[in-house]
């Protein structure tokens, strides 16, 4: 069992950043592929971005790709989701998923987060 906590979600005007952590307990975090996903109102839970159990292989949604950075950090049983450029487009809440495969699927991540709230003002 994973236990998943998201935090550094906020309101932020549109152009500025933000800097999303997931912290991990339980069984050996590196073991793990991460990824981020997240849910607007009304729609469905789309995938953000991912890496490896490694930290070598990085996938990111299009919508994100140059503007988004995912890193972990092993040694502290923590991932991370920088975000910059951000656009009201990006107003979600965000959610940090485990699992034992790296993919961009949604239904491949066995462990979530209760998630964290990003709005995006214009």
């Amino acid at each position: 069992q994973v236990q998943l906590v998201e935090s550094g979600g906020g309101l932020v005007q549109a152009g500025g950043s933000l800097r999303l952590s997931c912290a991990a307990s339980g069984r050996t975090f590196g073991n793990y592929a991460m990824a981020w996903f997240r849910q607007a109102p009304g729609k469905e839970r789309e995938f953000v971005s991912s890496i490896s159990w490694n930290g070598g292989n990085f996938a990111y949604a299009n919508s994100v790709k140059g503007r988004f950075t995912i890193s972990r950090d092993d040694a502290n049983n923590t991932m991370f989701l920088q975000m910059n450029s951000l656009k009201p487009e990006d107003t979600a809440v965000y959610y940090c998923a485990a699992g034992s495969r790296w993919s961009t699927g949604v239904n491949v991540y066995d462990y979530w987060g209760q998630g964290t709230q990003v709005t995006v003002s214009s």
